[in-house]
């Protein structure tokens, strides 16, 4: 072996093949944290926009930097040499170093980091731009060379996008500049790097001649493209819906172009490789999200709609951009060009080749199966499963990858130690007999057939089976769209003459509330999030029928429907609608409840301590981020409810602290309707940090507190009785400057429970009557009669009280106890009274204080709401005091 022993300097070429970690390693990282993110995703704060950024930022801009500049090289006939390399290494480090910056300023509502992230980015990615541009400048491009010109027009839009998407870091989420991002980073960045680098990839990859006009199209193509994202996202910025559809069409054109010639390459040697059919399928992705994206902004513009017109199919369109198109064009790209550049010989290459296409059909097929059901308007159940069976086809290329490399390793090492290439051909899987391929193509496609097979017989409304819709199949049809928004139905009153089948075309258009519609006659359709759309077959209408939304709560606001029959003898016509729905009401009660039972073995009270305040030199910011779940929650001695939580609990969690304190709260809503939070600790504008987010999304509320007292959080999505009658309530304790030291603080909260049946949410016609089953301190009926609450004679104990309600009133009273001081509502009522005394603070539902008391002797001292039935419902406790 001859090894050179000639000093190396910036202009020595670099090596071209072999393992380089820099170029290696991190899209393998941000893949696994992408699969990691995908499974904890109920976990996390911005679960969406964590689980898109981590593959779109992350690993396919990382690989967008590598292969861009390798693509340059080979297409420029140009070598890259130790300085293009150290470049090359120090914009990859800013790259990632910039992504995980942002990964955790977005989250945690850190916007500072989440800046500096987006600073780095450019800043990588347009000094990735201006390399490129320079060495097209000084090179002799070859016919395809021109192609390079799509890398430097895309580094722009990251540019433009990137910085964008730093504003919107700082707390703005206007869906406008929302979509604005989303084009130049998505179409713009992502999409023109694709459509340039598939001209030469495409053909490669299918190992035969690129088209003889395919350079030509390029060419033709590009001002297209770019053109068509700058004029879409300037649309989207200025909220004109024309304008972003003339982007989208000058957009859709310019993959025309590209598409011509790839169709033909295709024709001559069509997909065989695992790498081939993930780049094919991921441009069909492409083509179709975008003939979507254009299809609904021209008929929203015809519509007269705007931007939130707009936005529900954007958010249900990103997801299939990102799982059909980016998530498959990256492991299929990657497939070709990592045993390409890890060399070794051709043995080599050709072992790491057969391994990256093992089991390919079967991957593809599972993987774009899956994202066609979870595209149609199936149950949750069915989209779930669905997914799952994307996420382990998309997820086994990372051990694939791993696998492959090690190989491919291996044979370089055997091929090495021999000194020849080893005889006979490796033949990879795609050049392997059709029928394995198709055999393997056909067993994804039964894995997902048969798994909706599975969730349909769980839960067959799920394909329309169960209830049927009735009638002569002949019968004349009916189409009526129905709009659903703001609790109310558009229209909510449909004449259909007798015998006539209706079909109900059912538009959620609401901003985060999710719907659906049921009918009386068991006909009913799937729960729609915010911009979803399905088709309900009624049947043949013979008698008025009527129908309503079935989310708790929402059915008793007036989200109610009614169908006339026009033509029998008792029809009602226009006025009609005030039908008894008594019979179809949700039903609920507590059954038989013994209020003297013990808790189960895994019972643990609610901590009723307030802990005093640490010292503290001036305002003090707390951060804290509140993630709304459903959970399964013993309220009472055998009786369980589902309540709609803050942080698991109800009440949610304490915040505490002084005037001039600054709360920063990120609200998280992984439950499964939409939800908000209202601080009545903050005085600002409800507008924004207020609304309704839908399942998935996340919203920061930031407020200072400018005045003492105990203040009431709570949901304010309606009907807001149901969700604080559920258990979305807690408490904000802001101590008043001269607030004395105490021996002892405690808090509690009073709240009703509206019990469902067993495991149930909350019913809702006993809460419109008033009837509440239970009225609880923190929760749970009577905890601290099973739990009490330590004391000790002669320490001054405080007691801070709130009631949530949502509509009971309340009186604290301690039995054996006189309170010296009473505070209430910002004044004190009697304030360490030595002749006087207060023997019950009295509060309606939002309103809070505390009391102090020293006990004067050892006992038990039961506390209660002196509404004594609320008292025998469960609003009763002790206290332990003992010398």
């Amino acid at each position: 072996m001859r090894m050179s022993t000639a000093p190396q300097n910036d202009t020595t070429k670099a090596p071209a093949r072999g393992f380089w970690a820099a170029r290696d390693l991190p899209t393998a990282f941000w893949l696994l944290l992408t699969v990691i993110a995908v499974l904890v995703h109920r976990s996390l704060p911005v679960p969406n926009w964590l689980m898109i950024h981590l593959l779109l930022l992350g690993a396919v801009t990382h690989a967008i930097l590598v292969w861009s500049q390798y693509f340059s090289f080979a297409l420029l006939r140009s070598a890259a040499t130790i300085a293009d390399r150290r470049a090359q290494n120090l914009r990859l480090l800013l790259s990632n170093v910039g992504a995980t910056l942002v990964f955790v300023g977005v989250p945690l509502a850190i916007w500072p980091l989440s800046l500096a992230g987006a600073t780095s980015l450019i800043i990588a990615v347009a000094w990735h731009g201006v390399s490129l541009y320079r060495r097209a400048k000084r090179s002799m491009p070859g016919r395809f060379g021109r192609t390079i010109r799509f890398y430097i027009a895309a580094a722009a839009m990251l540019v433009l996008g990137a910085g964008l998407g730093g504003w919107l870091a700082r707390g703005s989420d206007a869906p406008n500049l929302v979509l604005a991002h989303a084009l130049l980073n998505v179409l713009g960045w992502i999409g023109i790097v694709v459509a340039g680098t598939v001209v030469t990839l495409w053909p490669t990859i299918l190992r035969t001649r690129a088209d003889e006009g395919a350079a030509v199209g390029a060419a033709r193509a590009l001002p297209l493209l770019a053109g068509g994202v700058l004029i879409a996202a300037a649309g989207a910025a200025f909220s004109v819906l024309v304008v972003i559809a003339l982007g989208l069409a000058a957009y859709f054109s310019g993959m025309v172009f590209i598409g011509v010639s790839l169709w033909r390459a295709a024709r001559q040697a069509p997909p065989r490789t695992f790498a081939a059919m993930s780049v094919g399928m991921a441009l069909l992705w492409w083509a179709g999200c975008v003939a979507v994206l254009l299809v609904g902004t021209i008929v929203a513009s015809i519509d007269g709609g705007g931007i939130a017109t707009l936005s529900p199919l954007v958010e249900q369109t990103v997801p299939f951009l990102v799982a059909g198109f980016a998530a498959q064009v990256l492991p299929g790209a990657l497939s070709y060009l990592i045993p390409v550049v890890l060399g070794g010989g051709p043995t080599p290459v050709r072992v790491g080749t057969a391994a990256f296409d093992r089991l390919g059909a079967l991957r593809v097929a599972t993987a774009n199966a899956a994202l066609v059901v979870c595209a149609l308007p199936v149950s949750s159940l069915m989209r779930v499963a669905a997914s799952v069976l994307y996420l382990v086809a998309m997820a086994s290329f990372i051990v694939i990858m791993f696998l492959a490399m090690r190989a491919q390793r291996r044979a370089k090492a055997e091929h090495q130690t021999l000194g020849e290439a080893r005889r006979g051909p490796i033949v990879p899987e795609g050049d392997q007999p059709a029928g394995r391929r198709a055999g393997q193509a056909v067993t994804g496609l039964l894995a997902v057939v048969l798994t909706v097979v599975v969730c349909a017989a769980v839960d067959p409304l799920a394909l329309g089976w169960g209830a049927q819709a009735t009638g002569d199949a002949d019968a004349p049809v009916q189409v009526v769209q129905v709009h659903a928004a703001d609790m109310r139905f558009t229209p909510n009153l449909i004449e259909v003459p007798v015998g006539t089948r209706l079909v109900v075309e059912l538009t959620n258009t609401d901003d985060a509330q999710v719907h659906d519609l049921v009918f009386e006659n068991g006909i009913g359709g799937t729960r729609l999030a915010p911009g979803a759309s399905e088709r309900i077959d009624v049947g043949v209408i013979t008698e008025d029928v009527d129908g309503w939304c079935s989310i708790i709560g929402h059915r008793q606001m007036g989200m109610t429907l009614t169908i006339v029959a026009v033509g029998t003898s008792d029809s009602t016509s226009a006025d009609a609608g005030a039908h008894d729905h008594a019979d179809m009401s949700d039903t609920g009660g507590a059954g038989a409840m013994d209020m003297d039972a013990m808790p189960g073995d895994g019972f643990r009270p609610y901590d009723a301590s307030l802990p005093p305040l640490p010292p503290a030199d001036g305002p003090t910011t707390h951060r804290l981020t509140l993630t709304v779940e459903d959970t399964v929650t013993e309220v009472a001695p055998g009786i369980e409810q589902t309540l709609w939580t803050y942080n698991g609990t109800a009440p949610g969690p304490t915040l505490h602290g002084r005037v001039g304190d600054t709360f920063e709260v990120t609200l998280v809503n992984s439950g499964t309707m939409g939800h908000s939070i209202d601080f009545h600790a903050g005085a600002l504008a409800p507008d924004e940090p207020m609304r309704t987010i839908a399942p998935g999304e996340s919203l920061t509320y930031t407020f200072t507190a400018t005045r003492s007292g105990i203040w009431m959080y709570h949901c304010s999505t309606m009907p807001m009785t149901a969700h604080i009658a559920n258990g979305m309530f807690g408490a904000v304790v802001i101590e008043p400057d001269d607030l004395a030291p105490v021996e002892r603080s405690y808090l509690l909260i009073q709240n009703e429970y509206y019990l469902g049946g067993d495991g149930g949410e909350v019913d809702v016609d006993a809460l419109a009557a008033e009837k509440p089953d239970l009225v609880v301190f923190n929760g749970y009926a009577n905890q601290y009669d099973h739990m009490p609450l330590p004391a000790t004679t002669g320490e001054r104990v405080r007691v801070w009280v709130l009631d949530a309600g949502p509509n009971r009133a309340s009186s604290f009273h301690i039995v054996g106890g006189q309170f010296d001081t009473v505070w209430s509502e910002g004044r004190y009522l009697i304030d360490h009274a030595v002749d006087t005394g207060s023997q019950a603070l009295a509060l309606l539902p939002a309103q809070g204080g505390f009391v102090e008391l020293a006990f004067p002797e050892a006992g038990h001292y039961p506390f209660v709401s002196h509404v004594m039935i609320d008292a025998e419902r469960g609003a009763h406790g002790i206290f332990d005091v003992t010398d």
